[in-house]
């Protein structure tokens, strides 16, 4: 039997003999974004599983599929433990800058905080094309990746006790606020998690219970699949085609590597 350890090493491509610290996390965290789709699959075809350790290990690491932020946070959660790190899961609520308002769903984000000398940071792998590729640290300071420039400020608000800011590269001119979250409101248990699930499948707000999404990061921009576009994203550069459903599924598997159905 295989450990998560090594599952998830051999999903993204990394040899299982290396030594996963603080210091290469940004390298781990890379290489997660561009092998691992952000997806809703499972919410479409109302196939959801309970949240647990062996579930998401089956899905994510043995049938190569994706997930959302609660199952893609989670599962590098788990691995961040399985390495030694001070790791725990928060939860958090996302801000629409496209009508400038707080998740009708709530507090739906999943993410990881991580203590390293006495430095607490957001490590986030379920953010869709927003990832910032790095520890973002909880003190202020600006982190640049090859996906653009993040920050995180201080704010105490009905959400929680911090907010995530972004300027995502060839794309935003000005900082933009992406979510809100509480660092003294840790996930206890996992099984929270499925509240987190059901909200996301059976809210008539929720973004990811209406149509197919599957995106993933790339070297040079990312990739964005729906049921009825394949859009591409080269150096700021966007190349957008219409498809039908069979194209959807050839393209589910040689650009995303995963099954549909």
């Amino acid at each position: 039997m295989h450990s998560l350890r090594t599952l998830f090493l051999n999903r993204i491509g990394v040899p299982e003999s290396e030594n996963v610290t603080f210091e290469n996390l940004d390298m781990i965290l890379e290489k997660t974004a561009r092998t691992i789709p952000f997806e809703n699959l499972c919410i479409m075809e109302n196939r959801t599983t309970d949240i647990t350790p062996d579930n998401l290990i089956d899905k994510i690491l043995k049938r190569n599929e994706g997930g959302l932020c609660y199952e893609l946070n989670t599962i590098f959660y788990l691995f961040l433990i399985e390495n030694g790190f001070n790791a725990n899961l928060v939860r958090g609520i996302i801000f629409d800058p496209t009508v400038q308002q707080w998740s009708k769903t709530g507090r739906t984000h999943v993410t990881i905080i991580i203590t390293h000398d006495n430095q607490q940071y957001v490590v986030d792998t379920g953010f869709g094309g927003n990832l910032p590729l790095k520890p973002v640290p909880l003190n202020g300071e600006i982190v640049k990746s090859g996906n653009g420039e993040f920050r995180i400020e201080k704010a105490n608000s009905e959400y929680g006790n911090y907010l995530l800011y972004m300027k995502l590269k060839h794309k935003d001119d000005d900082w933009k606020l992406g979510y809100a979250f509480d660092s003294t409101r840790v996930v206890e248990n996992l099984s929270e998690l499925n509240e987190v699930q059901k909200i996301i499948l059976e809210h008539p707000e929720s973004p990811f219970n209406k149509r197919p999404l599957v995106t993933k990061l790339t070297e040079r921009g990312n990739m964005i699949l729906t049921d009825t576009s394949f859009t591409e994203k080269i150096d700021g550069n966007v190349q957008k085609k219409e498809i039908d459903s069979t194209m959807f599924q050839r393209l589910i598997r040689d650009r995303f590597g995963m099954e549909s159905g």
